[in-house]
């Protein structure tokens, strides 16, 4: 176990904090996972890329690490979109569940201990349901439903440090959509009775025919696998109210413990500065990552570039800069060499400081830069330290290959001609400007004792 202490940003004590987890030897670690009724956009990759740098750095201190990742496929949105595709529930979600699948591997996020279902855990949340109306924090509505009583709930308000108004007693007071405006305290559903707009996406159970509200599947999972409570759990800021929220009060309503004991959020990624969201139609997905010939991985490069808790702006030319950043890093890594040496304690002390000061990765990256560039360090000592280092970036070194030797283009070989004969010549002006050209194509020229040498960029 490491000797570092580590600290995180808790969202509910709005401070950092020493990470002490319940278990000494395990970490249970919770992570909101995505509702699987579209492609998830880039924004949303930002939680789970926070979520993997996070459960790497537990790993990297020695940790054993549970973690649990939700898969909502029963919801407001997923029987709204299937019905308009004309597709079953089951079909429709596990098409994007798939595909959900294939992006976190391009983003070389580890899978978590166990994803889990919303739909596969009917039993477990009518169980909940049924404790909360027998401790008479929930209530049934003339059509059925049951609701949260908010107002019973001592501690309803804590994480978003939202101050609760007079509540109105008639049904008003409630709201039955999943999703909700900011600061919109009413009774939530816990359960929805079933309407003709669900169709036939429906359980029979003792609470009666409809299907659950969104808030209590995350209390069921959690609650499931990792127990009454939580070391950590993660999301993003727009999840803090109503989500959390309503998952403090449903779990602590049942067992009247806390809940969870390190709430840890990322921001926003915006765009030309407002948040990233479907509903804005201002959102990009991998896919067109991909199409413009960006990998995947560098948007993952780019996010660790600034502090978790920092809104990032997205901009192609920051994107398209941190590729050319992170492919120059990997060259620079090629170059050591096959021989794998020993990790260096003075850069792994640094490193663990960075990342155990609430995953400060921004400056863990600057301290890689230092390292690949350090020759008083030996080539294979520095292979082995960066291959140390991306057990928490995941940057993917270790699965880089020497590549065979690719045939430069006659163009490019006739510029790189042009440009020697302009050094030879004195003319460093022409040289810089031929450079440039060649850079623009594809292509890098670095001078060396042997003569110039051609690298595809």
């Amino acid at each position: 176990m490491n000797s570092n202490k580590i600290k995180f940003y808790n969202t509910l004590s709005r401070e950092k904090e020493e990470f002490v987890p319940i278990n000494p030897l395990q970490v249970t670690l919770y992570s909101c996972g995505p509702t699987v009724y579209n492609y998830p956009h880039i924004g949303n990759y930002r939680a789970y890329i926070f979520a993997d740098t996070l459960k790497r750095a537990l790993l990297y201190a020695g940790f054993e690490v549970k973690h649990i990742m939700n898969l909502t496929d029963i919801d407001d949105k997923t029987i709204r979109d299937s019905q308009k595709e004309g597709k079953s529930l089951k079909e429709f979600t596990e098409f994007y569940t798939e595909k959900f699948f294939e992006d976190i591997k391009s983003l070389n996020i580890l899978n978590p201990t166990k994803f889990t279902k919303a739909t596969d855990y009917i039993d477990a949340m009518v169980k909940i349901i049924k404790k909360l109306l027998e401790n008479g924090l929930a209530y049934k509505s003339e059509d059925g439903s049951v609701y949260y009583n908010i107002k019973k709930f001592k501690g309803y308000g804590k994480l978003s440090r939202l101050v609760l108004e007079e509540q109105k007693e008639n049904a008003e007071g409630r709201i039955k959509t999943d999703e909700y405006e900011k600061e919109n305290a009413q009774d939530f559903a816990l359960w929805k009775a079933w309407d003709e707009k669900d169709g036939d996406v429906f359980w029979d159970t003792e609470l009666g025919r409809g299907r659950p509200g969104w808030h209590i599947e995350c209390s069921a999972m959690s609650m499931n696998f990792l127990g009454e409570q939580l070391d950590i759990h993660t999301g993003g800021v727009d999840l803090i109210f109503p989500h959390h929220e309503n998952e403090i009060a449903q779990s602590e309503g049942v067992t009247g413990k806390q809940f969870v004991k390190y709430w840890m959020h990322n921001e926003w990624v915006l765009v030309d500065q407002k948040k990233m969201a479907k509903s804005s139609q201002n959102f990009y997905t991998l896919k067109d990552l991909v199409e413009k010939g960006i990998n995947p991985i560098a948007y993952r490069f780019w996010l660790l570039m600034a502090n978790y808790r920092t809104r990032v702006n997205f901009v192609w030319g920051a994107l398209e800069g941190a590729e050319t950043a992170l492919k120059r890093l990997y060259r620079l890594y090629m170059e050591l060499g096959n021989e794998v040496g020993k990790v260096g304690s003075e850069y792994q002390d640094k490193f663990q400081k960075h990342l155990f000061d609430d995953l400060d990765t921004p400056r863990g990256l600057s301290l890689l830069w230092d390292l690949v560039k350090d020759e008083n360090v030996s080539k294979a000592d520095r292979k082995a330290t960066i291959l140390d280092f991306d057990k928490v970036l995941g940057l993917g070194f270790a699965d880089l290959k020497e590549t065979k030797e690719i045939i430069i283009p006659e163009e490019i070989m006739e510029l790189t001609k042009e440009r020697e004969e302009a050094r030879k010549s004195k003319d460093f002006k022409k040289s810089d400007k031929l450079r440039e050209k060649i850079n623009a194509l594809g292509y890098e020229v670095k001078d060396t004792e042997a003569g110039q040498k051609v690298i595809k960029i």
